[in-house]
């Protein structure tokens, strides 16, 4: 086995961006561990609107801005900007700070890697076939423009005794080249037989030098 790095730290900085946009020396502990939980708050409330990334940004110590990317943002967003207001004052409840919410659209759902692993492994909970479904989602991410993707599942797949990986790649996928814009992330599903795990890859193009 080849010494592995994730492809978005490696590349933070130069193609990819922190998802915690503040940094506080005395707090950070704390800090990091709010970040998470409202994360994961925003995600399984909204699970429904395709989130592909959640940003929070801290202007000082006692507000919080919290920018979500959703594939379908009519979900948050709710009849006359309610939804918004209504999340507001969740988060605000929940975690005793002031928040802002920003939502933006992620306007190709089908060449961001979270909701890809995400609706792949939902559909093999479902019982249909692995194979199927990532040769669908490897042809929906390369008409929308993605310049190759690789997708990997492992373990007892089909409900086989034995637990075992297959992937499938298509087009460019240069892990190692800094300029390419690489995006990444897993998924499980759970299933009777057990977990199994999801990865998946896609490769946007490079930036300019």
């Amino acid at each position: 086995m080849g010494q592995k790095v994730h492809p978005k730290g490696f590349r933070l900085g130069l193609t990819s961006e922190w998802d915690a946009q503040w940094f506080n020396e005395k707090k950070y502990g704390e800090y990091l561990l709010e970040d998470e939980a409202i994360r994961n708050f925003v995600k399984k409330t909204y699970n429904q609107a395709g989130i592909a990334r959640v940003v929070v940004q801290r202007p000082d110590a006692e507000r919080v801005i919290v920018v979500i990317h959703a594939a379908r943002p009519g979900i948050l967003i709710g009849k006359k900007g309610a939804g918004i207001t209504e999340l507001r004052q969740s988060l605000e409840s929940r975690f005793n700070r002031k928040f802002g919410v920003d939502i933006i659209e992620a306007k190709t759902p089908d060449s961001e890697a979270v909701l890809v692993a995400e609706a792949i492994a939902q559909k093999i909970e479902k019982r249909a076939s692995y194979k199927i479904v990532m040769k669908r989602a490897i042809s929906a991410a390369l008409r929308r423009g993605a310049k190759g993707i690789k997708i990997m599942v492992a373990g007892r797949l089909g409900g086989a005794e034995i637990a075992r990986t297959e992937w499938y790649l298509k087009g460019r996928l240069p892990l190692q080249t800094l300029r390419s814009v690489v995006d990444y992330s897993t998924a499980r599903a759970e299933t009777k037989y057990g977990t199994i795990g999801v990865k998946v890859w896609i490769y946007k193009g490079d930036i300019r030098p």
